[in-house]
């Protein structure tokens, strides 16, 4: 109608975009288990060098990490991105509270759902995307109970089975 733009209807609506991770340095795989994830956002990380180093190296963990929401600011709590081997006086602190850098819109997202909603901010991965950059993936989720758990490992075991039943059969 006016102009070549054309109307984008509900069924044609753009997929949301994947983050292009090249290299994944630390994941969090038991946080898939123990949460339901709803949304996932793609945050960077304030580092100094001697960090950055450490997780070019491959180094760092976020197994027992969580994220909070401060004020106006969001926090990783609990990684650990041990010290660089060769860092000299100027070396970081291991596990201190690393500032995640996101838009004013999704921290303000954030602090509403994990304030009204009771859902925890939790890290699944610090990768490097592609053009270098340090970069976390972090999930916007509510806890899983026992039973859901039962049913997880349940569901698992049941495709794992099928794998195997029609690897023999054909």
């Amino acid at each position: 109608m006016f102009g070549s733009s054309a109307y984008i209807g509900p069924s044609m609506r753009p997929k949301p975009q994947t983050f292009d991770k090249k290299k994944i340095v630390a994941e969090n795989r038991r946080a898939r288990f123990d949460y339901a994830i709803e949304t996932t956002y793609e945050a960077g990380i304030a580092l100094t060098g001697t960090e950055v180093k450490s997780l070019r190296f491959g180094e760092g963990s976020i197994a027992e990490a969580y994220a909070e929401v401060r004020g106006e600011e969001v926090w990783l709590v609990n990684s650990n991105v041990p010290e660089f081997s060769h860092g000299n006086r100027f070396n970081h602190e291991a596990k201190r509270p690393r500032k995640l850098l996101l838009h004013e819109r999704e921290i303000n997202k954030l602090h509403g759902a994990v304030a009204r909603e009771g859902m925890t901010l939790v890290p699944l991965m610090i990768y490097f995307n592609s053009r270098g950059r340090a970069k976390v993936e972090l999930a916007l989720a509510k806890g899983k109970k026992a039973h859901d758990k039962r049913d997880a490992i349940k569901e698992r075991d049941w495709k794992r089975e099928q794998g195997r039943i029609l690897r023999d059969r054909g």
